[in-house]
């Protein structure tokens, strides 16, 4: 039988996620916690680079109305929450299941998003669950809800293994909270008001104690919404820490005017980059901070940051058929290599450099730079290729991951790229604040517009981990006196 990812940081010598980087978010948590979510991408920040999930969208139905939110279907051109191309029947659910399992083997998770709320939809949820448990065995099952019917579903979501639970809750003040939700449906009747964010927060907050109690992972999503929510998360963050949840995700609001939804058409404003890793580190003295979301549509497939949906749709996995034993043995067979090479002792090549430039008589500021990835944590996408880049903050003390810039992908074929003003500006308008990019490759055109932008382009560290890339760029940089007029970007890594 193959050795599970466990077993293997065992044998290794160090526990689940704990030689991973210092921007590893999982590493003050305790072992048995670190264990479950080793290779969960959506609750380890090492685990992302390496692990898939899927999404499946059975849940049509949602109890409640955000002004962030608007649901869509057949919609392929949109990559947020609530949107989906296909809604599917939990059968049809279980099959793509076990087509993606085959086809990806180093996905761990499944997760039931929406586009609605799972636990307004139950019957479909755990009818989905059932199946995946029966044919999938070894697959993670998750559920990702607003709250409001968790209390009655808490046992159920126990019984059947579902150890990690989200619940998005974005205030614990029915003033805000009435700004936030226009509706609740609760009990047969359409509630508004205060009275609908009283009974949706005291719903939420029952819930999260009762999964608590009773060994469930709590992640709890909080949309921060400048003007609205922003100053009030600190205290959500502090409150939910203390009632038993172990990591906090502050998402940014998304409120484009062409997703319809109230904010959007409102124009409220989105938080910049910078407000969103102010709020993240104000947050971080109370509670563990996720800062790799990519706030996935509800069919998501694959790696975070990627999406392989259209590549299992009904009509392609209608005619397949399986060899269940053979895909969950190949499946443990990949996801032991991966374990077994995440726990591989890291070589700090740059910790070196980094202890020298203590011993300076200017201490040098931290910094931004921004990494081009495809997976695998290392630096190994060509920049015209990105459409999201990687953020770490440098400093003295060592390399932390702080979040991730959507861009418009710049180069549009393999031998040509698309030298059009707009999609390189969208790409440096992402980078602000950063003071380098390290990619695989990239052309003379964008080089030239990022050292005018005052950001240094780098592939001189293709191909390598990217915490050690980026520590030993900044040591260089340092060294030459390059980063001597940076502006502080806040606490560096403690």
């Amino acid at each position: 039988m193959a050795t599970t990812p466990i077993e293997i940081g065992k044998k290794s010598g160090c526990a689940a996620s704990s030689c991973g980087s210092t921007s590893d978010q999982m590493s003050h948590l305790p072992e048995h916690i670190r264990e479950r979510v080793f290779n969960h991408p959506c609750y380890s920040e090492q685990a992302h680079h390496h692990f898939a999930r899927m999404h499946v969208a059975v849940a049509p139905a949602c109890n409640i109305q955000c002004n962030y939110c608007n649901r869509k279907y057949d919609c392929a051109n949109e990559s947020r929450p609530g949107v989906v191309s296909e809604l599917l029947h939990p059968d049809q659910a279980i099959k793509k299941v076990i087509a993606v399992a085959a086809a990806i083997p180093q996905m761990t998770v499944v997760g039931i998003a929406g586009p609605g709320d799972p636990l307004a939809n139950p019957e479909r949820t755990f009818a989905t669950f059932r199946g995946i448990a029966e044919y999938a065995p070894d697959i993670k099952l998750c559920v990702s809800t607003n709250g409001l019917s968790l209390p009655q579903h808490a046992e159920e979501l126990s019984r059947h293994n579902i150890d990690h639970v989200t619940i998005t809750i974005n205030t614990l003040d029915e003033e805000i909270g009435a700004e936030i939700y226009p509706w609740v449906f609760w009990n047969h009747r359409r509630i508004r008001g205060r009275a609908a964010a009283r009974i949706l927060i005291e719903q939420q907050q029952r819930g999260l104690e009762m999964l608590t109690e009773r060994g469930v992972l709590v992640k709890v999503n909080s949309v921060m919404i400048p003007g609205v929510n922003d100053s009030h998360l600190k205290e959500v963050s502090r409150v939910v820490k203390s009632k038993g949840a172990f990591l906090h995700n502050v998402m940014p609001l998304i409120a484009e005017v062409e997703h319809g939804t109230y904010y959007g058409v409102m124009e409220q404003p989105s938080p910049t980059a910078q407000e969103l890793q102010a709020l993240q580190d104000a947050c971080a003295g109370d509670m563990n901070m996720m800062r790799h979301c990519r706030q996935c549509r509800a069919d998501a497939v694959g790696l975070l940051g990627e999406d392989r949906g259209a590549e299992f749709t009904l009509d392609k996995i209608e005619a397949m058929e399986f060899d269940y034993e053979e895909i969950r043995a190949r499946r443990a067979a990949v996801q032991s290599a991966i374990a077994e090479e995440m726990n591989k002792p890291k070589v700090q090549v740059a910790t070196v450099s980094l202890a020298s430039l203590k011993r300076r008589a200017v201490a040098t500021p931290p910094v931004l730079m921004a990494v081009a990835s495809k997976g695998g944590n290392v630096v190994n996408q060509h920049f015209g290729h990105a459409t999201e880049f990687l953020v770490y903050e440098a400093s003295e003390a060592g390399v932390r991951f702080v979040g991730t810039r959507r861009t418009d992908q710049y180069c549009v074929g393999s031998d040509h790229c698309d030298e059009g003003e707009d999609k390189l500006a969208l790409a440096i308008t992402a980078l602000d604040g950063c003071r380098a990019v390290l990619c695989a490759r990239i052309g003379i055109t964008p080089w030239e517009a990022l050292e005018a932008a005052g950001i240094k382009p780098d592939s001189d560290h293709a191909m390598e981990p990217i915490e050690e890339a980026v520590a030993a760029l900044y040591a260089a940089m340092a060294e030459a006196g390059e980063l001597s007029d940076a502006p502080s970007v806040g606490a560096s890594v403690a």
